[in-house]
């Protein structure tokens, strides 16, 4: 892993530096609207890749998106794919779109996150948050996984990446009670926030260990960042109320130091090219560097990790293989 990774490292400078590992490869990435780190992964990634996928649920969105990549990179591959993660007869039909494209599919990172806010259900009855951040991500893997296993070589593993948070370990970890059935009267914006980034940390270790070496997955800590998801209105108000953001909605300095944007993407390109983190599977990265010492204990148990994959394989009806 290059050392030249720091704090302030941008997602260009990871880009460049792996040029040669993107080249050629056909990636896919959930959430990437203007104004978040999801499209600033697409942005530098698209410069040297075969294809970059783009989701989002809003059709008009993802368009202004693709526009945006295009205006810096006329030739870039993009194609637009509708998916809504907080619905799991959405993340089915857009996995099928997804499986009848000709290409094999080298990299999946999952950024797509839901903004904090007030208790609400799924259509699935799933807690709203852990719905979009886990179950459908989860669900959306399963599904694409023998897209992914088909770009396997001898000289290449394919990768799942979940944007997870450092805020997994300001929790208690997974609450499975609330997993399966979920209750208004116990729920909380910021420990559901900080239950579904745990859940994508569990995630990333036990799908490298079931995989057995045939998929190499691992999840981040992007850095604090004042993206379009602590702009919208439900999320903006309540980190006023926590004292991440002032009166106005512009970020405090007293409680983290901020990374840009394109510090912010930086890790996702890192753990999606580095050729470093090949022996590595299931690490957790932060600042571009492998940082598992950082893993609270209640997300690196494997007795967790287990009990989560048998939780959601059950939540979401459907088993995993390889």
């Amino acid at each position: 892993m290059s050392s030249k990774f720091d704090f302030s490292t941008t997602a260009d400078e990871v880009a460049a530096e792996f040029a040669r590992e993107i080249a050629g490869k056909n990636v896919l990435i959930t959430g990437t609207s203007l104004g978040g780190i999801g499209l600033e992964a697409v942005r530098v990634i698209a410069k040297y890749a075969s294809l970059v996928v783009i989701t989002g649920y809003n059709a008009e969105r993802l368009k202004l998106s693709e526009e945006a990549i295009k205006k810096e990179s006329p030739t870039a591959q993009i194609r637009r794919l509708l998916l809504d993660l907080s619905s799991l007869a959405a993340v089915r039909k857009a996995a099928a779109e997804v499986n009848a494209y000709p290409e094999p599919l080298h990299v999946l990172i999952n950024n797509a996150a839901a903004g904090q806010g007030p208790f609400k259900l799924t259509v699935d009855k799933l807690e709203h948050q852990m719905a979009t951040d886990h179950f459908g991500p989860f669900l959306f893997t399963k599904l694409l996984a023998p897209k992914l296993l088909a770009s396997a070589s001898a000289t290449y593993t394919p990768r799942v990446v979940f944007v997870a948070s450092e805020a997994h370990a300001m929790g208690t970890g997974v609450n499975f009670t609330v997993l399966k059935n979920p209750d208004p009267a116990k729920y909380d914006l910021f420990e559901a926030y900080f239950q579904a980034k745990s859940a994508n940390v569990l995630t990333a270790i036990e799908l490298s260990r079931r995989s057995g070496g045939k998929i190499n997955a691992y999840s981040l800590h992007p850095g604090v960042i004042f993206t379009n998801i602590l702009q919208k209105e439900g999320s903006r108000d309540e980190m006023i109320k926590f004292g991440l953001l002032d009166e106005n909605g512009q970020p405090i300095d007293k409680m983290f130091k901020w990374k840009t944007i394109p510090q912010g993407a930086a890790t996702t390109v890192t753990a999606a090219f580095d050729p470093s983190l090949n022996d590595k599977p299931g690490s957790y990265l932060d600042n571009s560097t492998v940082a598992n010492e950082a893993i609270a204990p209640h997300s690196s148990d494997p007795v967790n990790a287990q009990k989560l994959w048998a939780a959601t394989e059950e939540i979401i009806g459907e088993t995993f293989t390889f």
